[in-house]
């Protein structure tokens, strides 16, 4: 058998394969690490802080209240992750933080941080329990019920609602430029929260009139909202519980970030209803962190679904095949998916 060779050099050998390390398990095995530092400086206010200009270390530590021992490596930290940025000494922030993290800005996102921060984070402690058990681990293994509490709370709801629509603003903007709106006049935002979304699509269409439809205590967070858009003549609100009451009828129905929080039969009836309030031709547009159907990339959307094992009694999310599935059963004739903004997408199922 002959072997390749090289003059002078003999048979030539394979070369040798690199090395493997622990590295990339390391790395996300130390990952809460680099998470708690990212809900900290939320919690703190660093994003806000430097929205208004930036600052040195010491400035900065001064202006947080935070003790000197630790802050420059807390504040390189947040650099290293691509958090914040480092010039000439002085730190600011990163164009997203900028963006979606400061307190001050109509997109801020970091609401929702703040409550993983101090709930969420604590709770998915018993993650191997919720995985041995199927059971939840939030304030209602105690005995407790975090969002009946939550809507007890004016100022905590309101502060959730515009979390909500920090976090949704990129798949509100997508759905108002993405979905053939034209061929329709009205719409239902399913779960309207503070309205993010039925603004958006207003705003993008002024043909279009609008219901938010949610429950009552959303009503005098709502309307503000849309109040200083503009659009009170056009979005308007409708109280009601999605499960026990009719859904508005209109040509559009949209839900966002819903379904996921439900078991599958409780997903079947809110589609079934969907259905039944929709016209010939009407349109029903799901949307979350919709998992990928090979389910190996939308990882967002992955541990979304074991947040829903931590939070809820039967939710979890899913792909847009399954999606898909569901809405062919509760009788939509055509349905497709399409990627909106970073882990979301959309089901659009037409009637």
């Amino acid at each position: 058998m002959a072997t390749e060779s090289s003059p002078g050099n003999g048979p030539r050998s394979a070369p040798n394969p690199a090395p493997l390390t622990p590295d990339r398990i390391m790395q996300l095995g130390f990952g809460y690490m680099a998470s708690k530092t990212l809900l900290s400086a939320v919690e703190l206010g660093v994003f806000t802080e430097l929205a208004k200009g930036p600052l040195a270390a010491e400035s900065l530590q001064e202006r947080l209240g935070l003790h000197p021992r630790s802050a420059r490596d807390f504040f390189d930290a947040l650099v290293a992750l691509g958090m914040l940025e480092r010039h000439n000494g002085e730190y600011s922030n990163s164009p997203e933080t900028d963006q979606y993290l400061d307190r001050a800005k109509a997109s801020y996102a970091g609401g929702l941080l703040e409550m993983f921060s101090r709930r969420l984070y604590g709770f998915w402690d018993a993650l191997p329990e919720a995985l041995r058990t199927g059971q939840l681990q939030n304030e209602a293994k105690a005995g407790g019920d975090f969002f009946a509490a939550l809507y007890a709370d004016p100022v905590a709801l309101a502060g959730f609602a515009r979390a909500m629509t920090g976090i949704s603003l990129a798949s509100a903007y997508a759905i108002a430029r993405q979905f053939p709106w034209p061929k329709y006049q009205r719409f239902v935002d399913v779960g309207a929260a503070e309205g993010g979304l039925a603004v958006a699509i207003a705003q993008a269409h002024p043909h279009l009139t609008g219901i938010g439809f949610d429950l009552p205590p959303l009503r005098p967070i709502f309307e503000p909202y849309v109040r200083a858009a503009g659009l009170t003549e056009r979005v308007q609100f409708q109280a009601g519980d999605f499960f026990t009451d009719p859904l508005p009828a209109a040509d559009v129905l949209v839900m966002g970030h819903t379904l996921h929080d439900w078991g599958l039969e409780d997903k079947r009836t809110l589609l079934a209803k969907a259905y039944a309030a929709l016209p010939a031709g009407g349109a029903l547009v799901v949307y979350e962190t919709i998992i990928d159907p090979d389910r190996r990339e939308n990882v967002v959307g992955l541990l979304m679904s074991l947040n829903m094992l931590i939070e809820t009694p039967a939710g979890f999310d899913y792909t847009g095949p399954d999606c898909a599935g569901w809405m062919t059963e509760a009788g939509f004739r055509e349905t497709r998916v399409e990627h909106l903004a970073g882990p979301e997408s959309m089901v659009v199922g037409i009637k």
